[in-house]
């Protein structure tokens, strides 16, 4: 028996509201718990953060925390706008007047719906980069590179997006009942193109990186990088963070050849070789634990299952109607199951962030095999320091959301390896 429109677009709206009251829930939580330990240093960094850092990572968080839950609302409005509030169905109607190929069509409806998405999202993200992170002091961002990435990434959305559409969705019309597994080849294939080709094609588009200079450092870097087996034509870089922002870190990135360890500028002008040291082993640990090939095959699985989703509400007329949606099509369908799918699995983001937290805690346990646990401390203090990252986020805020375990929690399990916290830090 199948689910009349009513029943449908109830159940998407309760999902809806779930979802956000859960999120504004969370990020609530986190707001009050940041200000009611604003005052006071965890005891255990009383003698490396400062009084006045301690409370602007706060008031940070607090701020950034406030920009999320404006984000969820609009998020919200925006969906509702797109489905129920007739917007995909008006702008299908606009291309199909064209009288195009149907094909075209669906390609051009897809980008369309993702162009006007980024477009969308410009007054958030000018707000974030030239309100928000200015204001403390993070924003190096002039309006015209802002301007110049923006652009960038919506050529690039085309460039990309035009060809697996057109793919796809040729696919959906063309391969029969076989059509979710070429479909999901397909995408996978696709998916592992940009891992290989992100590092050394995409990126460079945005940012400089430079081979790690001559001397000690580097020595010190190729000698770690040849002991654990690190073997590729890129290797280590230095990429130009501090063109855009005052933060700092370092990631893992590519595939096969184009693998690569990345540091920003800002991060080895902050710390010593030591510590820099510390946290390459902790990418490598990355490296040496296949966390890459894991979450691979993480996104293959989930991508098959949900394609096997998206072939059963194809055919469902109460999937289109309950949406606000009267012409049922292929695109329509794929498009409107990326649109909602977030409502309905918001349930899974802890599952996700614990898998993360977890990678993470394998890479310090790794990276304090491979060198003293003390400069891994002494690094991601600086760095808490730094990005001003709270020390004292909401527990359940943090299950939640966060990819990396919290800073009191991640200095603790790696204090353990040397029986305590060191006493110079």
């Amino acid at each position: 028996m199948g689910i009349s429109m009513p029943v449908f677009t109830i159940i998407f709206i309760s999902a809806l509201i779930i979802s956000m009251s859960v999120r504004l829930w969370l990020a609530r939580r986190h707001q009050v718990h940041v200000q009611n330990h604003r005052q006071h240093v965890p005891e255990v960094f009383r003698d490396k953060v400062t009084h006045d850092n301690h409370q602007r990572a706060a008031d940070y968080t607090i701020a950034k925390t406030r920009l999320e839950m404006l984000d969820i609302f609009i998020s919200a409005a925006l969906l509702l706008i797109w489905t129920l509030g007739g917007g995909l169905a008006w702008l299908d109607a606009s291309w199909r007047d064209l009288q195009l190929s149907p094909l075209v069509t669906g390609v051009a409806v897809l980008l369309s719906v993702f162009v006007l998405g980024q477009l969308l999202e410009l007054p958030l993200s000018i707000y974030h980069t030239f309100a928000l992170e200015q204001r403390f002091g993070f924003n190096r961002t002039t309006p015209a590179l802002f301007l110049g990435d923006t652009v960038k990434q919506g050529m690039l959305l085309i460039i990309l997006g035009a060809p697996l559409a057109s793919l796809v969705l040729w696919l959906l019309d063309s391969s029969g009942g076989w059509w979710w597994l070429t479909t999901w080849a397909a995408w996978m294939g696709f998916m592992l193109l940009i891992m290989w080709a992100y590092p050394a094609l995409i990126a460079p588009l945005f940012n400089r990186f430079t081979p790690l200079q001559e001397g000690e450092l580097r020595q010190r870097v190729l000698a770690l990088l040849q002991k654990n087996g690190f073997t590729s034509s890129q290797g280590i870089f230095v990429m130009d963070g501090s063109r855009r922002s005052g933060h700092g870190n370092a990631y893992f990135t590519g595939l096969g050849t184009n693998k690569r360890i990345v540091f920003y500028d800002t991060l080895l002008n902050s710390l010593t070789p030591d510590e820099i040291e510390a946290v390459l082993a902790h990418e490598l640990g990355h490296f040496k634990h296949h966390h890459i090939h894991k979450r691979i095959a993480t996104t293959a699985i989930m991508t098959l299952a949900g394609l096997a989703l998206l072939g059963w509400l194809m055919v469902q007329p109460w999937f289109y109607t309950g949406l606000g949606v009267t012409q049922p099509s292929s695109y329509i369908a794929l498009i409107l199951f990326l649109l909602v799918l977030p409502v309905f699995t918001f349930f899974m983001q802890p599952i996700q962030s614990h898998m993360m937290r977890k990678h993470e805690f394998e890479a310090d346990d790794y990276a304090a095999t491979q060198t003293n646990p003390t400069d891994l401390i002494r690094a991601l203090v600086k760095l808490y320091k730094e990005n001003a990252a709270t020390l004292t986020p909401d527990p359940l805020y943090s299950a939640y959301h966060d990819s990396h375990p919290p800073a009191p929690v991640r200095i603790a399990h790696l204090s353990a390896k040397l029986g305590g916290m060191p006493k110079s830090l």
